[in-house]
């Protein structure tokens, strides 16, 4: 029998989302790395997450594989448990920004109704859509864990870019070519979105106190 959620409130404590940001002197946003299997996005994330940290900025990597080991561990590779992974992870990430915050997700989220579905979750105004874009050939050619061998031999079922499809974002606000770029030149191009948008710098936060 399922549960009624009529008897349920949302409660409202006397710390707002303003008072956090102001502690941690940083604007609470999600930079949600999206790619194929292999496109660099865990290299990335945590490597983002080393350097903000070593700034000072508070910060957290949501990546997929983590999560399949624990809040997503019931769930399949099937279209409809990946649409709630993104779904359980997005919630996870906009609590995490209202606690303020910085998340990184690395997932692949394949579908572009699925990270718009993340971008509602999370809010339009904290949601960075940042598409590796590395081909399906070269993150074959990379194959760090060996999972296209795999998916073409057969042995893996639905893996996105073989067996499943990948939908590019159309307009992500960060598209970086990582056959082209090394990790260390992405977090970079990160880096540098941050900075010319103000984002993640204690200075902009003080300002429009």
């Amino acid at each position: 029998m399922g549960h009624s959620h009529a008897f349920l409130k949302r409660f409202q404590g006397s710390v707002t989302a303003r008072d956090r940001m102001q502690i941690l002197r940083q604007k609470p946003i999600t930079i949600w790395l999206t790619g194929l299997s292999g496109a660099g996005k865990s290299t990335i994330a945590f490597e983002l997450e080393r350097q903000l940290v070593s700034l000072g900025r508070a910060c957290y990597v949501l990546d997929g594989d983590n999560i399949r080991h624990g809040l997503a561990c019931d769930l399949s590779f099937d279209r409809k448990d990946r649409r709630e992974n993104i779904r359980r992870v997005a919630h996870v990430a906009q609590l995490m920004n209202d606690a303020g915050l910085i998340v990184i997700t690395a997932l692949i989220s394949p579908m572009r109704e699925d990270r718009a579905m993340a971008r509602d979750i999370i809010g339009a105004g904290q949601f960075i859509e940042t598409y590796l874009s590395a081909s399906v050939d070269t993150c074959a050619d990379r194959d760090p864990k060996g999972l296209y061998a795999k998916a073409r031999a057969g042995e893996i079922a639905s893996f996105t870019g073989v067996s499943a499809a990948y939908e590019a974002p159309s307009d992500p606000e960060l598209r970086i070519d990582t056959a082209t770029q090394t990790p260390a030149e992405s977090v970079a191009h990160i880096f540098a979105y941050l900075r010319d948008n103000c984002l993640a710098n204690p200075a902009c936060v003080e300002a429009s106190s």
